[in-house]
């Protein structure tokens, strides 16, 4: 029998795969803790991962543990050399978010772009139409947006882009031109000739030394005035920093934000007063429907993992 750890709640869809099988034991962890995890998470042979940190002195600690079974995409909460030093094994669930995040960023574009409320704002505050002239809004129709990572969820935005009569631009090296032009996009080999271009652009990749500050003043400075930035990647991909200084200047105009590079955001982070910027707290996958899938394949991958018939692109090589 196997022993798993599911640290944090998950949707019951997934436990139901689980619960009546007896192959496996499943405990529920909900105090993630350092010093908790140290205590609890040697008993298991597998676990569950939402946004807690497994580091080396957790994961040290457990001599039993096969495998990680991520209830998402991103994994950099986890100590990927020593997992990969000591072959414990990472799964994603690589194909659950897509339509949710997708979503999310169509969410941010149009509310940016039709006065993120102000509208609504004027309305409830009885002036019907004094100010409406003084709002500035745009169409989505004709525009380009720049999709700067191409799996999944860059895959899923297009088609909803498309749907809008936009241009579509792509920045991934890794993807082929063919596979973008099959979806109906144009590969970009020159990322900082695309910003001049774009008067949209979504992140779609993961944090990485190399795509950590990927987004600075220098290249927010190539950008149109008119643009707007939507990150439901990862934080750190964007320097906050010069994002609220590019804001504040009117060098773009505006940006959407589900992630931080410290989550929960620090109360002084300037961009909670920027009004340019519209937030949520690492929600785009928070639809019932997703994490209902999310879950789902999340327990899946684990029994997957033990029965040798895991799907390879739920497995991260390392």
């Amino acid at each position: 029998m196997y022993k798993v750890a599911i640290i944090e709640k998950i949707h019951e869809d997934g436990l139901k795969l689980i619960k009546d099988n007896p192959n496996y034991k499943i405990e529920l962890i909900e105090d993630t803790s350092e010093e908790n995890l140290i205590k609890k998470l040697p008993e298991f042979d597998a676990c569950t991962l939402r946004v807690s940190k497994l580091n080396e002195k957790i994961l040290s600690k457990c001599e039993k543990l096969k495998v990680i079974s991520r209830h998402g995409v991103g994994y950099d909460n986890i100590d990927l050399d020593y997992i990969k030093k000591n072959n414990i094994s990472l799964l994603i669930t690589a194909s659950a978010n897509a339509i949710a995040v997708a979503e999310h960023v169509l969410y941010m574009m149009l509310a940016l772009s039709k006065g993120n409320g102000k509208y609504d704002n004027e309305v409830r505050s009885g002036n019907f139409k004094t100010k409406v002239s003084s709002i500035e809004t745009f169409e989505l129709f004709n525009k380009e947006i720049l999709i700067v990572g191409f799996g999944r969820i860059g895959q899923n935005l297009i088609k909803k882009c498309k749907g809008f009569d936009m241009k579509v631009s792509v920045f991934d090296p890794f993807v082929s031109k063919k596979i973008i032009e099959n979806h109906g996009g144009i590969k970009i080999e020159n990322f900082d000739n695309a910003l001049k271009n774009c008067d949209y652009m979504s992140l779609h990749v993961p944090l990485t030394d190399k795509t950590k500050n990927l987004i600075d003043y220098n290249r927010l400075k190539f950008m149109k005035k008119s643009a707007i930035i939507i990150n439901t990647s990862r934080g750190g991909i964007i320097n906050e920093t010069d994002l609220e200084k590019a804001l504040s200047q009117n060098i773009i105009f505006g940006a959407g934000l589900d992630v931080f590079y410290n989550e929960p955001v620090e109360k002084n982070n300037a961009l909670l007063k920027n009004n340019k910027v519209l937030l949520s707290p690492h929600s785009a996958t928070f639809t019932n429907e997703c994490k209902s899938r999310m879950s789902k394949e999340t327990i899946k991958n684990i029994i997957d993992f033990f029965d040798n018939k895991i799907d390879k692109s739920m497995i991260i090589k390392l």
